[in-house]
């Protein structure tokens, strides 16, 4: 089917929350922190701005407490005494003229005493540096299988490696943006956003308003990736304080630069591995760790270090598997949200391991995977049993076959013999990502679901998971016509609206089509089991049947609901982090080509394969589109985006100096899927968003370690970055 927003983004009509009318509006602008760390002394408000024109707001103003809730409330709404991080808000501003603000944000000077910062998360905190807990460790976490000590002994060969992955910038299409104002003592807020119920959440805690008196409404979103999860929730109670004070519509709207410069990032990650292998290259122990920087507040931390755990074995069999994790807290701008959540840092890790084993065994890297891969009835690190249906080696031969793997080698070692100074390779990484929050997570958020079948016979579906791009209102419209045998033209997605929809969890975590489509295929049925059993294979009748069934109770909603519950086959231990992690997982295999000018090391991904396994496959052309799109976006991280840090603060905080990919830099993508259908997912789909972020990354540098001779064990590997590890 067509994409439900095409036409409206593709003639410009889509209202994003700066299109909205701004009459009557007052921009609003943020005080900053220049250093890392220290106590705030003093707030001088300068000369030449008329003061009292303003409206102006600290913490003084917050009426409740002065926390942004999250996982924790460590983090201030605004500074009070404190800072701890470069750009971190202090003081709020308001004035009809945009210029007015802006001359007024540079007018006010902050003077701050410095205290010692924490900057490094790879070595311990001093005691002058700690400002957490004992240690500065935001969250430790372990997965023990087997015997790991005594299996290291025992093992004939073991091999080591140190991985490193640094931060990522999200480079959303539209920057960060929020409006609030007061309606009726209803605080209703719009903007750009994934999680309209976490906003709602923080706003009634450091307002002191309860769920009636706070609405939050999501303009149609330019992208999120995950930077749109988490930090919308501080935007939307900046531009919150600003309205109740003033009693005005206030915008807060970040430029490109504000917004690189102050939102979160990818978690940069070091990761340790001590792998114990046969000669015959089979896995008989994993001992891995993980260490993340958390940046200066917990944020969605601990879930990222989790889900990074869970992910760092790979998609493989091992009897042996110890895992611990870190997330420690530096002085830089708070990490947060990114597309993957932690697994393409431990999977970049592993895959690399993995093919730095085979090169130590003398094995090919395809028949080291063939031989590690997880089998039904095999297990995972958190012994979870894996009996799915999809055969991961099938996955591989598949991609195998479709890059034409063995004979490109070939090709590329006669070609690096004849050429002077190019060179060219072909690398592969097998992964994995579950989709849905991890462990009990789901049944925390007891995500509801409502679909309305109106007067008119129109179903309008009731969700509060949104679309930013990926292509929800298309497959939510699917899901439904699919299910009740329904005209599509029927069938519409009501705006996430905290007041009309339900709380259906965040737009995060690869959940939206599997585990909330899931809940609409039930919602469905509700509906249809209202209408006495009204068959849902004939559209036509189900639509006179809803509208007879409103002219008999002309004054009631025909509503019907789901709400998530826990499968009964699916058991997961909090505590011991054992058992079922997820309830599906997605299986894919990367295939890169690359080539190297050994005059300038640059390094140009020439061609790329995607085979996966994703259950069942809704929507073709977006599914596709979710693989070429993420593969893109790391190919950036795995070569390109180096944030560039200094004293806590990213200082290529704008598009000419952070480098993304562009049409250039992206290779012939080859997309295709294979299918084993989920008894989880909606249609038997299982997520997809994040699967392709995983993949790319150590599939590259497998290629440059084999064109090269190079041992390349981080990213981004930029041409600098290569140039060193080639000549040292």
């Amino acid at each position: 089917m067509l994409r439900v927003e095409a036409r409206s983004k593709l003639t410009g009509r889509e209202v994003f929350i700066d299109d909205l009318p701004a009459e009557d509006i007052w921009w609003a602008g943020t005080v900053r922190s220049s250093l890392p760390r220290g106590r705030i002394r003093d707030i001088h408000f300068g000369s030449g701005i008329d003061w009292s024109s303003l409206i102006v707001v600290d913490h003084r103003d917050i009426p409740g407490p002065n926390e942004v809730q999250m996982i924790e409330r460590d983090m201030p709404v605004l500074a009070a005494d404190v800072v701890r991080h470069v750009h971190e808000p202090i003081v709020l501003l308001a004035h009809p003229s945009r210029r007015i603000v802006r001359q007024a944000v540079q007018a006010i000077s902050v003077t701050i005493d410095p205290d010692e910062p924490m900057l490094d998360f790879r070595h311990p905190p001093t005691p002058q540096q700690i400002q957490y807990g004992s240690d500065n460790v935001f969250k430790k976490l372990k997965i023990e299988k087997g015997t790991v000590d005594e299996a290291l002994a025992a093992a004939p060969i073991v091999v080591e490696g140190e991985y490193e992955t640094g931060a990522q910038e999200h480079v959303y299409i539209e920057p960060q943006g929020m409006q609030a104002q007061v309606e009726n003592d209803v605080l209703v807020v719009k903007g750009s956003m994934q999680c309209p119920y976490y906003i709602q959440h923080a706003l009634m805690h450091a307002l002191n308003r309860n769920e009636k008196q706070v609405r939050v409404i999501q303009t149609a979103t330019g992208g999120g990736f995950g930077g749109k999860e988490d930090y919308p929730s501080i935007i939307a109670l900046h531009a919150a304080l600003l309205a109740i004070k003033g009693n005005r519509p206030v915008r807060l709207i970040y430029d490109r630069q504000e917004d690189m410069a102050a939102t979160t990032k990818r978690h940069p990650a070091l990761i340790r591995h001590r792998t114990g292998v046969d000669h015959h290259g089979r896995l008989l122990v994993q001992d891995i760790d993980v260490l993340l920087d958390g940046g200066a507040y917990v944020t969605l931390s601990p879930v990222v270090l989790s889900r990074s755990i869970i992910h760092a074995a790979g998609p493989y069999h091992c009897e042996n598997v110890r895992i611990q994790g870190r997330v420690v807290l530096t002085n830089s701008v708070p990490f947060g949200a990114f597309r993957g959540f932690g697994a393409p840092q431990s999977q970049f890790a592993n895959e690399r391991q993995i093919d730095r084993i085979a090169h130590e065994l003398n094995i090919d890297p395809v028949q080291i995977r063939k031989i590690n891969l997880i089998k039904d009835g095999q297990t995972t690190a958190t012994n979870q049993v894996i009996n799915d249906g999809a055969d991961r080696i099938q996955v591989l031969d598949r991609a195998i076959d479709l890059a034409e793997y063995h004979d490109r080698k070939k090709a590329h070692e006669v070609f690096n013999v004849q050429h002077p100074t190019l060179r060219r390779g072909i690398g592969v990484a097998s992964f994995f990502h579950g989709a849905g929050f991890t462990g009990s997570g789901e049944v925390q958020l007891a995500s509801q679901i409502h679909i309305h079948g109106r007067p008119d016979g129109i179903l309008e579906v009731r969700s509060s998971n949104v679309e930013m791009g990926q292509g929800a209102l298309t497959v939510f419209t699917q899901i439904v016509a699919e299910r009740m045998a329904y005209d599509q033209d029927y069938i519409v997605i009501v705006a996430a609206d905290t007041s009309v929809v339900p709380n259906s969890g965040p737009t995060v975590a690869s959940r939206t089509s599997m585990i909330v489509g899931k809940l609409l295929e039930q919602a469905c049925d509700d509906l249809s089991r209202q209408l006495n059993g009204e068959s849902n294979t004939d559209g036509t009748a189900l639509k006179d049947a809803i509208i007879r069934w409103h002219h008999i109770r002309p004054d009631q909603e025909l509503i019907g609901k789901a709400q998530y519950n826990m499968p009964p086959d699916i058991h997961w231990n909090d505590l011991t982090y054992e058992g079922d992690a997820y309830s599906a997982f997605a299986w894919s295999t990367h295939i890169a080509e690359v080539e190297i000018d050994l005059r300038t090391f640059v390094i140009r991904v020439i061609n790329f394969t995607a085979v996966q396994e994703i259950g069942k496959v809704l929507n073709e052309t977006l599914a596709r589109g979710q693989i070429q799109g993420g593969i893109t976006q790391a190919i950036g991280w795995a070569l390109l985006e180096q944030c560039h840090w200094n004293n806590g603060s990213m200082q290529n905080n704008n598009l000419s100096d952070y480098v993304i990919p562009t049409c250039p830099d992206v290779p012939p993508i080859a997309v295709e899927f294979l299918e084993s259908p989920t008894p989880h997912g909606a249609q038997g789909a299982k997520g997809i968003g994040e699967l392709p972020m995983n993949g790319p990354a150590p599939a590259i540098l497998n290629a440059i370690a084999q064109a090269t001779g190079a041992d390349p064990r981080s990213i981004p590997l930029t041409p600098e970055q290569l140039m060193e590890t080639l000549l040292t």
